[in-house]
């Protein structure tokens, strides 16, 4: 039988992909991998054609496998799948360690860069100057014990890293709410009831059964009327992996996150630096922590005020002292009363394939492609759909996956992940295929998935970073789309494309009513549009909150102390929060995106780019938001070179100065 994980060419077989085919795929594709270092090596060539093509070549077939396999444990969770993908990232973890302190391979490269360096183009300098950084983070220069050390280090990580993770789902999953009682439901919105009775009906259950996801507990906190109900999924979703609440101990991640701190800093000092924040800084647009901390308590200068006199205002409309479950509930009682609008009553008018129609037009506007749906394509799943982007003449480019709802077996969150990077390599080219993944509720009956507004700017989010990863023009995978660019520049594309979901031009491209196909009424929009800068000093100082915690908890970790990871959290929420949190929230159990995902020492990415990405959009601002000339100077500076140059010179390039804050804190409503 063949592995079709090990395919060559096209895209995944997703729908015969199996458990059993991922060890032994990637086992032979690292078998493989090993094959073509040892015959580039072995011969005597030491030139950009004869070793350092052949050697991004085997990194993108090693990818090609592995990418799907990632993929599916993320979104078709099973024991078997999880298995197999926890063998195959210690086992990857081990490899990649071990090509990256390859003596022998790094000569090559440094001799490549000495010899030719003079005559090679911007790109492929870029690529070998990256090269050979990674290969030093590795460890290439360690004495043979402190390379044994740093592989078996990056073994332990991917494993504590891969149970974080799975801890987070198991207990997710584990939790749910069985509702007897109408009345308890009161407020909340009906497709939200309509799935609780599917869920109960599906067990074999009377009246209502409310899981714990995203889109539940994001309906809860903001619409249920019953304050206990609000305060249960509160308890719930914020004390998950941990060791308290309802399911205190069971998927407990408190040792985990000590294991995996204590980790990252032996694997930072190992390499020669002072902690694993500088280590994080080593391939971003940072200099060093001190600017990290500076930029993000700069922030908090501007914004804090704002939240506090927001929250205030809050607290007053709501006549008493709030306690964390009342926030949102009462934050959207204020929003519907001053604005006149919400997220629920937006619903009807973003049926997802309108949304998904006007998204579509917008990047033809921009860019001049055009998205196609195709049919016949395996998926992972009935609901998945693949897009084929199309460019000006009409040649297929690239293309994306879409997972839009949540389902159990699923992990929380949206993100854009890499499954084949582009590649044009000795004749041998690769066109790049995404996948675009979101949570939002999913559909009722016959009805399309209704957006909230809020999901409206997820997806248009998320599209984005698609964009930049599928409109590169880049030919080395390395470099091509995401990869390569600085992790706290990564963001620019996502949070610049977020605009358009905002603007006025836009939302009557992406609005039709589910039942009469009419745009979003013009007061609506206007509504809608006004309701923008509510509460923005809340929403920035909590991000900031997560940022300096992140930061912090690496900058700052001593091996003696620990972690100290409840003590910080409460030592940063006084510094920057407004929202008073109960003693029982264990927030950072469920912190994927740092102890297990890659934001670690860079969650303040997310705030960097977002600088960037509001002054970028001001340059459409002051010509027109569609204006091609401005389009087509940011395509081909910033999306179409991925990481091939300096970011910080490709923004000089585009913005003609250096990035400045004021076009974000004049967005968000804040006096600079």
């Amino acid at each position: 039988m063949e592995n079709p994980l090990l395919a060559a060419d096209g895209l995944p077989d997703y729908a015969g992909i199996r458990a059993e085919h991922v060890v032994p795929a990637v086992r032979e594709t690292i078998s493989r991998h090993r094959g073509t270092l040892e015959r580039i090596l072995a011969a005597p060539e030491r030139s950009f054609a004869a070793l350092v093509e052949p050697f991004e070549a085997a990194n993108h077939a090693l990818a090609r496998t592995w990418n799907p396999a990632e993929h599916l444990n993320a979104v078709l969770d099973s024991e078997a799948l999880r298995g197999a993908y926890n063998r195959c990232r210690v086992l990857l973890a081990d490899y990649h360690a071990e090509v990256g302190q390859s003596p022998e391979l790094f000569r090559g490269l440094q001799a490549v860069l000495d010899r030719e360096g003079g005559f090679l183009d911007a790109a492929q300098r870029k690529l070998l100057e990256n090269l050979l950084r990674d290969f030093r983070l590795a460890g290439v220069a360690l004495p043979d014990a402190g390379k044994a050390r740093f592989r078996s280090l990056m073994q332990r990580l991917a494993s504590a890293q891969s149970r974080f993770d799975e801890n987070v789902l198991d207990a997710t999953q584990a939790w749910s709410r069985q509702v007897d009682d109408a009345s308890l439901l009161d407020g909340l919105p009906a497709g939200v009831i309509a799935r609780a009775a599917a869920a109960a009906a599906e067990r074999g259950r009377t009246g209502w059964l409310l899981i714990l996801d995203q889109p539940n507990y994001a309906a809860v906190m903001s619409h249920a009327t019953d304050t206990a109900l609000r305060r249960e999924f509160y308890e719930a979703w914020t004390t998950r992996a941990s060791d308290t609440g309802p399911a205190a101990g069971g998927f407990d991640n408190s040792a985990l996150m000590e294991e995996i701190l204590a980790l990252r800093h032996e694997v930072a000092q190992l390499l020669g630096f002072e902690s694993y924040a500088h280590l994080s800084l080593a391939t971003k647009m940072a200099a060093d922590p001190a600017e990290v901390l500076g930029f993000l308590r700069e922030l908090a200068r501007h914004y804090r005020p704002a939240a506090e006199r927001e929250f205030a205002e809050l607290e007053r409309h709501a006549g008493g002292s709030l306690e964390a479950w009342d926030v949102a509930f009462y934050a959207e009682r204020l929003r519907r009363e001053r604005h006149g609008v919400s997220q629920e009553s937006l619903r009807p008018y973003f049926p997802l394939p309108k949304v998904l129609d006007g998204m579509f037009e917008v990047a033809r506007r921009l860019y001049g492609i055009r998205v196609e749906p195709r049919s016949g394509v395996s998926v992972w799943h009935p609901t998945v759909r693949y897009y084929a982007i199309l460019d000006r003449d009409g040649r297929e480019v690239a293309g994306f996956y879409l997972d839009p709802c949540t389902r159990p077996g699923k992990r929380g969150g949206a993100w854009m992940g890499d499954c084949i990077g582009r590649k044009r390599l000795a004749g041998v080219a690769a066109r790049p295929v995404a996948h675009v993944v979101c949570n939002f509720m999913p559909p009722v009956g016959d009805a399309p998935a209704l957006l909230t507004h809020d999901d409206v700017v997820t997806l248009f989010h998320e599209f984005g970073h698609a964009l930049h990863f599928m409109l590169t023009r880049v030919d080395y995978p390395s470099i091509a789309g995401i990869h390569g660019v600085p992790w706290d520049a990564v963001e620019l594309p996502s949070q610049f494309m977020e605009q358009y979901a905002w603007r006025g031009e836009v939302i009557p491209l992406i609005s039709a009513h589910v039942e009469s196909g009419e745009p979003l009424p013009r007061e609506t929009l206007g509504r809608l549009l006004g309701s923008r800068g509510f509460h923005t000093g809340v929403a920035a100082v909590r991000q900031l909150e997560f940022a300096l915690f992140d930061f912090r908890l690496h900058a700052e970790y001593d091996p003696a102390a620990g972690g100290r990871v409840a003590e910080l959290l409460n030592e940063v929420r006084r510094e920057v929060a407004v929202v008073r949190h109960p003693g029982f929230n264990r927030f950072a159990h469920a912190f994927t995106h740092v102890f297990s995902g890659g934001y670690a020492a860079g969650y303040y990415s997310y705030k960097w780019a977002e600088v960037l990405a509001a002054d970028t959009f001001a340059a459409f601002e002051d010509t027109g938001i569609f204006d091609a000339t401005v389009a087509l100077r940011f395509l081909e500076l910033i999306l179409a070179r991925g990481g091939s140059r300096d970011m910080m010179e490709a923004f000089v390039d585009f913005r003609g100065r250096q990035p400045e804050v004021g076009p974000l804190l004049r967005r968000d409503g804040i006096a600079a």
